[in-house]
């Protein structure tokens, strides 16, 4: 009876123990963890890709604006350095000029803002010691939104006055996709008050599923960016 009880106790013993493969140990789970953290890493690199490419296109947007003319119905804030009583939102009238304190009547349609602060500041010297006047474009008469990215022909859309204009709208304008473009990524980067807004838009949803909801209204000096595919 002992002894039948201690075979069993043995034979038990062996079942419990973990089996063993020719490297002696049972090969732990490792290649799909290894696996998850290189997807996790190439995810993040595609991330970081993504919002250089994006710097890039508002650093572009940004440049061109620099090289923008002021045009008949932009409405510009112009401040001058510690005399803030000067200080004007004014809006550039049908004829391409304005009117500001001490410079009188100025003409600055088809002028780069940079070339309309040196002809207030020159003007304004006339009555002031070396002012230093900065102008910035606060609305555009005729509103513009910026295409950019993965489409055939990036760069500013005037928006109609008549309508409203949506995303995919804006990228037919602009030529269509690239073959390098990631339609499903599109992003809208808007400035609202003050806050960076970054929308996303799943072309296909409108596309392929009706959904005329996902297909956004764009505001004036909206970014509609389409990102590279990485795939």
């Amino acid at each position: 009876m002992r002894r039948s009880l201690l075979i069993s106790f043995l034979c038990l013993s062996a079942c419990a123990l973990p089996a063993k493969n020719g490297n002696n140990t049972a090969a732990p789970a490792r290649p799909q963890a290894a696996a998850t953290a290189a997807s996790n890493t190439t995810t993040k690199e595609q991330e970081l890709a993504e919002q250089r490419l994006i710097q890039d296109a508002l650093d572009y947007k940004n440049k061109s604006q620099v090289n923008y003319k002021i045009q008949p119905g932009d409405l510009l804030e112009i401040t001058v350095f510690k005399e803030t009583d000067m200080n004007r939102t004014v809006r550039v009238s049908g004829n391409g000029t304005l009117t500001f304190p001490l410079a009188g009547n100025i003409k600055l349609a088809e002028l780069t803002v940079p070339e309309a602060e040196a002809l207030l500041a020159a003007k304004l010297s006339e009555f002031l010691v070396n002012p230093q006047v900065t102008a910035f474009i606060k609305e555009y008469g005729n509103k513009q939104i910026y295409v950019l990215g993965e489409v055939k022909k990036p760069g500013a859309i005037t928006l109609p006055a008549e309508r409203r204009l949506t995303v995919l709208e804006a990228i037919t304008l602009a030529g269509g996709f690239t073959e390098l473009a990631a339609p499903d990524r599109t992003k809208v980067l808007r400035n609202a008050n003050g806050q960076n807004q970054n929308l996303q838009v799943e072309i296909s949803r409108i596309t392929k599923q009706g959904d005329k909801s996902a297909d956004i209204f764009l505001e004036p000096n909206d970014t509609v960016f389409v990102p590279q595919s990485f795939f």
